[in-house]
């Protein structure tokens, strides 16, 4: 037995060429986030939706959750037309609201009876049946979008922090080296004036911070290489130590007897 985390979108909000929005799924069942492209990038992996069992929030940015209404209208009208596979959505206080609100303007009048069925978690550490448990903690980034990183922890089969969305933060940092891995996000360069993601230089120091730690590198700005276009900013990777991996969409990260293994 194996716990799998795939990255089904490593992108930032401005859409590096060859990404969609950063978005991880974990052993086929649960997701973190629901961002715009969530759609596109469940069906690219071959995942139905309604096989979708719980979704993590981590704040409330539109390329986090605006993929939210759609994921809800697919499965009320197209896989899961009688409602039956249960949804449950774990998140902080608040984001119930936010996301009812977010459901009426895309689609008012569609949405009320899916989104009555699902079931809302707003504890900071729980469980799921599968034994998978979840640490909420706060990281740093916009104060108004209430936002968090979550520990996630399968016991013999592996533990990984999600920054969600963070700038360097101690809060983040501690999580990340109590872990096994790390998915990390690297959303801005050096140039932008902001201390809410991570930049390249921010991760070089964490690594060598985390050098026992596989890193690896979600909501990029860094286009995928090998597209013949100007680059959105660059198509270019930083040269960090040998525990980061910069993701790709489509990644699989494995725990298996070996530790957390990368299948390309």
């Amino acid at each position: 037995m194996a716990q799998e985390v795939q990255m089904l979108g490593t992108g930032n909000a401005f859409l590096p060429y060859g990404r969609f929005h950063s978005f991880a799924m974990i052993d086929s069942k649960h997701v973190i986030d629901c961002p715009p492209t969530a759609m596109s990038s469940l069906r690219r992996a071959g995942v139905p939706l309604c096989e979708i069992e719980t979704i993590f929030i981590t704040h409330i940015h539109g390329d986090h959750v605006f993929g939210f209404p759609f994921f809800l209208l697919e499965r009320r009208y197209i896989s899961d037309r009688e409602m039956q596979k249960p949804l449950t959505v774990v998140a902080a206080e608040g984001v119930k609201e936010h996301l009812w609100h977010l459901c009426e303007l895309a689609y008012p009048g569609s949405l009320e009876e899916i989104f009555a069925t699902v079931e809302w978690r707003t504890e900071s550490e729980g469980a799921l049946s599968s034994g998978l448990t979840w640490k909420r903690f706060r990281v740093l980034h916009d104060e108004s979008v209430d936002p968090y990183g979550y520990h996630f922890n399968a016991g013999q089969f592996g533990s990984f922090v999600h920054s969600g969305d963070s700038g360097p933060c101690d809060t983040l940092h501690d999580e990340i080296l109590s872990a096994d891995m790390a998915i990390l996000e690297m959303g801005l360069p050096e140039w932008v004036e902001s201390d809410h993601h991570h930049k390249p230089s921010d991760i070089q120091s964490l690594a060598q911070r985390a050098a026992h730690i596989p890193l690896i590198i979600t909501h990029t700005f860094i286009d995928q290489p090998g597209f013949n276009a100007k680059p959105t900013v660059t198509d270019t990777y930083p040269v960090h130590p040998k525990n980061v991996h910069h993701a790709e969409d489509g990644l699989r990260l494995i725990h298996d007897s070996r530790g957390w293994v990368l299948e390309r």
